[in-house]
């Protein structure tokens, strides 16, 4: 029973037995895990505060041939978005665990994703904001996946879209003003496409440097959740409490 060990995320974890935790957590190369963290529960366990949401840090597990679930001997957390924990803050860090682990498969490698995931919570714990972080995230999970719409020009006519944009829900795609569909979309203002322009070239750290408004902010919820919502075909449970909790701050 060989013994790995990888720089992981741990994406989740749900009680087993009466001492025990089953631990979902993703790796760069052999992709999403599910192990067993024995005795996880007990007050002085070995593996207490390396098991949190988006804890980033080194696993070690054993793992048989045909089974699923491998043995996890030890995670050594390197850091945590939950140092300092907000409500905001932990609806955030559920909200990017539970995208990851929806649009991840078992043992399926992971790179991309994963440093994209390590990234985020990096810059979570040098006090980035989390909202600008959110649409960075989704923006870059929807890329990864092949499914974000064009962002430069209209998807009709060809025109640049510095000026604007409506996304149209059923189709997906980003029109101009002068295409605009009858059907009822989503505007995206100037200042949120430069924000998706730039999100290209640049890493979550250096997310404090663009100027985004808080409208721009909310215009872009907007169109991710429809775009994520319509390719999961369901709403994510931590998608709603975010949005719950953001109705509530506005409010």
């Amino acid at each position: 029973m060989p013994l790995y060990t990888a720089d992981a995320l741990i994406l989740r974890t749900y009680k087993l037995g009466e001492a025990d935790r089953i631990v979902i957590f993703l790796t760069a190369d052999r992709g999403k895990r599910r192990g067993v963290a024995n005795g996880a529960r007990r007050q002085k366990s070995k593996f207490a505060g390396g098991l949190e949401p988006l804890t980033l840090g080194r696993v070690a597990y054993f793992e048989r041939e045909q089974r699923e679930l491998v043995r996890l001997q030890y995670v050594e957390p390197t850091c945590s978005p939950l140092k300092r924990p907000t409500e905001e803050a932990l609806a955030h860090v559920s909200y990017f665990a539970e995208l990851i682990d929806e649009w991840t498969l078992d043992a399926d490698p992971a790179d991309a994703l994963f440093r994209l995931g390590a990234s985020v919570v990096e810059a979570t714990t040098n006090g980035v904001s989390v909202e600008r972080l959110a649409r960075y995230f989704e923006y870059w999970l929807l890329r990864l996946q092949g499914v974000y719409p064009t962002t430069g020009t209209c998807s009709r006519c060809g025109r640049n879209l510095s000026n604007g944009a409506q996304m149209v829900p059923s189709a997906g795609t980003l029109e101009c003003a002068g295409c605009k569909s009858p059907e009822h979309g989503v505007a995206l203002s100037a200042e949120a496409l430069e924000f998706l322009q730039r999100a290209k070239t640049i890493r979550p750290g250096q997310l404090g440097d663009i100027v985004l408004s808080t409208h721009g902010v909310r215009q872009l919820a907007s169109v991710h959740r429809l775009l994520i919502k319509a390719h999961l075909d369901k709403e994510l449970k931590s998608a709603r409490v975010l949005r719950e909790l953001t109705d509530s701050q506005v409010s």
